[in-house]
């Protein structure tokens, strides 16, 4: 596939949920896009923006008015496209870099609350230990009520050693906490790995960024050089998404080589597009990230770890390393995005985010707002039923029905999951607490058992009821 690196451009953008989304710039972004429009719509518009000109309580700016429209046109397609400014697209790289000044905590904006999604690990946030669900009230002198996703970002970030005041309401505890931060250069390593026992390997993918794939091969090159595994963890819980070629490397390492991974299916030819695990894929240029790595590792057994976080590109990988019967997924239910966002440049440095194709697995599952089913399912506890999915956000696409690949839509997952931006309560987020360590980490411990062949207890309660009993 000549062009595929062209068309597999694709790079994630973090939203109010901390939902990497895959972005597609494809080559047929610049074509001319200028289709007529009904007359009368344009005299609604033009009358209401006069109206809005002449007689609006405050002086209002011709680009505040122009924008403004053109986000609510935007916004009221689904929740994923979006005009980007300047601004957006300067985060659009730091998302993809993972690298940037400031504390590490990933936020969202909730009925105008600044609310802390998830401290990154070993970043200042996290080692002063504000934890998930903290709302912050206050950043240095500012209150945050009301204020922007985008400006309390901002706020939060600065130069490496420069210091910051947040304070955080918690629930369950009576008065504010303060916390007196220095801001320190985050480097969000999206790969880490470690050797959970002899011959057991445990690989965690936080998000997927530029050196992903490099980072994988890394890590599994050394696993082999203490001997050969006998099992391997790849844990994708609460990993947002990404660049989704850096998905196809992750899945390219276990797969043969040239196994379908994930085909797009839109309107236009450019949105149709077959990724396979292949170099031109998932790398533009140098030698093949994984030229040299052991063959063994296409057939050690895997378990695939996901969660409700799971999204995007990192459901990418767990729905074709299933599709594959390659490895067993176990965890919960997935986010369900299953969209593909291009990036259609604008003048005047802005462009349009646009939705222009849903994602498929290999075997032709659309997992828009349905997500992955793991094939074993644990529940740990973290996962609470009031957790936000791609099915619950206002405007969200449809999943196409069986054997229609993006033709026609079902309305069966709309009683389940209605239409409705729902509060966050934190009790619904999951607590701080650390992925790969044992024995703390319940899922973890019941991969390693299906790698040995022992019993896997679907409920951390029941186990703590048969403890009890």
């Amino acid at each position: 596939m000549g062009n595929g690196w062209k068309k597999a451009g694709l790079i994630g953008l973090g939203t109010v949920l901390g939902v990497l989304l895959s972005l597609n710039f494809s080559v047929f972004a610049q074509r001319d896009a200028k289709l007529p429009i009904p007359y009368e719509d344009l005299q609604l518009l033009s009358a209401v923006f006069g109206r809005i000109k002449s007689d609006y309580v405050e002086p209002v700016s011709d680009d505040k008015l122009i924008h403004g429209a053109i986000n609510g046109m935007v916004h009221d397609l689904d929740p994923h496209s979006d005009f980007l400014d300047a601004d957006a697209f300067k985060e659009l790289q730091v998302a993809t870099q993972g690298k940037f000044g400031g504390l590490g905590i990933e936020v969202g904006i909730e009925d105008g609350v600044v609310r802390v999604v998830s401290p990154i690990e070993d970043t200042p946030a996290f080692k002063a230990g504000i934890k998930s669900g903290d709302l912050i009230v206050k950043i240095d002198d500012t209150a945050t009520r009301g204020i922007s996703l985008s400006d309390a970002v901002e706020k939060m970030r600065g130069k490496p050693g420069t210091p910051i005041t947040l304070l955080v309401v918690r629930k369950a505890v009576d008065q504010p906490i303060t916390f007196n931060l220095v801001r320190e250069e985050i480097n969000v390593k999206s790969v880490r790995s470690s050797m959970l026992e002899p011959g057991y390997g445990y690989i965690r993918v936080r998000s997927f960024q530029e050196r992903t794939g490099d980072d994988l091969a890394r890590a599994i090159k050394d696993f082999y050089k203490q001997g050969d595994l006998k099992g391997l963890v790849l844990d994708l819980r609460s990993d947002p998404g990404g660049l989704l070629n850096q998905a196809v490397a992750v899945s390219a390492a276990f797969l043969p080589k040239d196994a379908l991974v994930v085909y797009t299916d839109g309107r236009t030819p450019d949105a149709k597009m077959h990724l396979t695990a292949s170099r031109e894929n998932y790398q533009r240029r140098g030698d093949d990230m994984f030229r040299d790595l052991p063959a063994a590792v296409k057939k050690v057994p895997m378990v695939v770890l996901v969660d409700g976080g799971t999204a995007s590109a990192s459901e990418i990988v767990a729905g074709a390393l299933q599709d594959h019967k390659r490895a067993t997924v176990m965890g919960t239910q997935t986010f369900g995005k299953g969209s593909v966002q291009t990036i259609l440049p604008l003048s005047n440095n802005t462009g349009l985010k646009l939705t222009t194709a849903r994602y498929y697995t290999p075997s032709g599952r659309s997992i828009q707002a349905k997500g992955i089913e793991p094939d074993v399912r644990v529940d740990d506890g973290r996962d609470s039923p009031n957790r936000i999915r791609e099915a619950n956000l206002e405007h969200h696409l449809e999943t196409p029905a069986a054997g229609a690949a993006g033709d026609t839509v079902t309305k069966a997952d709309t009683d389940a999951a209605p239409h409705v931006r729902p509060k966050l309560d934190a009790t619904a987020l999951a607590p701080r607490f650390e992925f790969g360590k044992l024995p703390e980490d319940f899922q973890l411990v019941q991969a390693m058992n299906q790698l040995k062949g022992l019993p896997v207890s679907g409920s951390a309660k029941s186990m703590r009821a048969d403890a009890k009993s």
